[in-house]
């Protein structure tokens, strides 16, 4: 008998995942058969997962390491090495983050895929499912009419053609035809003596994808979420953030190691079941259907014979053979025993019934629709949903990857912010150029009124209020921008006389600055003592960096340094 396939044929990946070793928990060889009821395979199973498991625990122990390595090293990173450690930190960070988005991209298509694939695997299931249920109902009701109403008219028929031994013999040569179909219907196979309920199975085949699919979907945005916050978290640089996602960083991995685990093992198994589907399915039905009839449905080759034409053919016949005698009883009988013309009707009626339910019973039993439910559930379960499962595979390694990547520079990280915070806390609170001293002004309310002799914002008020009521015109004389210097101080200011008749070319930059600096002080120290002579300036450190800063940016001279009071 030929077993050749021209309609199926497994996806080459099935065939890679069949070679996977198959070894017991024994670190024995199995055959790659697939054989879900036997411990061996069984086994051959759980091994793939413990691999998975494994690899998870070897996964844990570098990390640990590397943690451990990173906590106890305390040596001080060189100054000249903090920015390129830095930008690595920082495309590592970016690199993992786009390692994470593209695995929860390739997990929701491999779900999907998986579910697509479960979902027609179902509903084949509920095709095959209805169109047996059909063929045992209809041969359940044809076998009930001809056992229970053929008979019981009969006997009535009998009873009435007792004095005609023609009749008689009719009558007993039906009995032999209803005898006969009954034979057929009997020889037939019962698809309810089947160890599994198709319809059931489909139950707990969809009831469990359907929690897969909410697991999966859960744990996408699980992971989608945690990569969010963890770049929330290294660009506001929040050691709770970074913290936490640690924490759901290690669940992530467990998770994804576990899932990997399981993903790998159904697809062997699923793999190890599309490579030769037709044997497993005759192994399982041949105590209660014959290997013709599973091979007419599984092959269904135009030149293979259908296994119930004999019986079809002959239950055809029956119902022909006794119509014709009904037919004749109703024409020749019934004027000499009208009585029986009600029960000759009634058997005509159960005849015609029974034929219809034969017509019917002949298109369930074709191999056509049967066989095209089972290559769409091939189809469905190894093509989309083996795929499906290579692709959630492939998520779970790279999440593993993205969450190693992420528990190795989240630490990094958290010792460069604390290095940070430690170098803001080594400089002078006091020192206006100190980042740090907007923090500790904002702490320190009382702190935040001091004045700072190099600070524009300080002086301004007194400034603003020592301006005269009004701004005097650019073609005044000299004298009146001359006496505008009692305003500040006493001192002139030769910067508001007009350049034109100077004789002198305009200010440095340096120079301008340094005034600005000399105004701001005069002005600080002319409302701190408006009654009384000022003290002794003295220069402070502040001051003193200003104008060496101011030196190197506006090419001023260590004389203009000395000009100032």
């Amino acid at each position: 008998m030929s077993t050749t396939r021209v309609d199926y044929i497994a996806p080459w990946w099935s065939y890679w995942l069949h070679n996977f070793p198959h070894i017991n928990l024994r670190f024995q060889p199995v055959d790659n058969t697939f054989r879900p009821q036997e411990e061996d395979y069984q086994q051959s199973l759980i091994f793939l997962g413990c691999v998975a498991a494994a690899a998870l625990g070897l996964n844990l122990l570098l990390l640990a390491v590397y943690l451990s390595f990173l906590c106890c090293c305390h040596k001080e990173e060189e100054e000249d090495r903090k920015r390129p450690r830095s930008c690595c930190v920082t495309w590592a960070a970016i690199t993992a983050g786009l390692i994470s988005c593209t695995a929860v991209g390739v997990g929701f298509y491999g779900n999907s895929e998986t579910n697509d694939g479960v979902y027609q695997l179902t509903y084949s299931l509920y095709n095959v499912n209805h169109t047996l249920s059909g063929v045992d109902n209809l041969v359940g009701n044809s076998m009930g009419n001809i056992q229970s109403g053929l008979n019981q008219h009969l006997e009535r028929l009998d009873e009435i053609f007792a004095t005609r031994g023609d009749y008689v013999q009719t009558l007993r040569f039906m009995q032999q035809m209803a005898d006969n179909i009954i034979r057929q219907l009997v020889g037939l196979p019962d698809w309810e003596n089947s160890k599994v309920d198709l319809a059931e199975a489909a139950d707990h085949i969809a009831r469990a994808e359907y929690y897969r699919w909410l697991t999966y979907l859960i744990l996408l945005i699980l992971d989608l979420v945690i990569c969010l916050v963890t770049c929330l978290g290294l660009a506001k640089q929040s050691r709770l953030l970074l913290t936490t996602m640690m924490v759901f960083g290690v669940l992530t991995l467990i998770l994804s190691w576990a899932s990997l685990g399981a993903d790998l093992a159904t697809a062997v198994g699923i793999s190890d079941f599309c490579v030769s589907p037709d044997k497993f399915l005759m192994n399982q039905t041949k105590d209660f259907i014959t290997n013709d009839i599973m091979h007419y449905y599984l092959y269904c080759s135009q030149t293979l014979p259908s296994p119930f034409q004999q019986a079809l053919t002959i239950f055809q016949r029956s119902l022909t053979t006794m119509q014709i005698q009904v037919q004749g009883l109703l024409q020749f009988a019934v004027p000499l025993f009208p009585t029986a013309e009600r029960d000759l009707l009634s058997i005509q009626h159960l005849l015609n019934s029974s034929e219809a339910s034969l017509h019917q019973l002949t298109a369930l039993l074709d191999c056509r629709g049967l066989h095209k439910d089972y290559l769409e559930a091939l189809l469905g379960l190894c093509y989309d949903g083996v795929e499906g499962l290579l692709y959630l595979c492939l998520f779970s390694l790279l999440v593993a990857g993205a969450s190693c990547a992420m528990l190795c520079i989240v630490p990094r990280v958290l010792r460069h912010i604390a290095a940070r915070e430690r170098d803001y806390d080594d400089m002078d609170e006091g020192d206006p150029f100190n980042p740090q001293a907007h923090r500790m002004a904002a702490r320190n309310p009382a702190r935040s009124n001091l004045h700072s002799f190099c600070s524009y914002s300080s002086s301004l008020g007194s400034q603003t209020s020592l301006q005269p009521p009004t701004q005097a015109a650019s073609n005044a004389p000299v004298s009146e921008y001359m006496n505008q210097s009692v305003l500040f101080g006493g001192n002139p200011r030769y910067e508001n006389v007009p350049l034109i008749g100077r004789g002198s070319p305009p200010p440095s930059p340096f120079r301008n600055a340094v005034s600005f600096l000399r105004i701001s002080v005069s002005s600080e120290t002319d409302a701190s003592f408006p009654n009384s002579t000022p003290p002794q300036l003295t220069c402070p450190v502040t001051v003193c960096f200003c104008l060496s800063s101011l030196t190197g940016v506006f090419g001023g001279s260590d004389e203009d340094i000395a000009a100032f009071p």
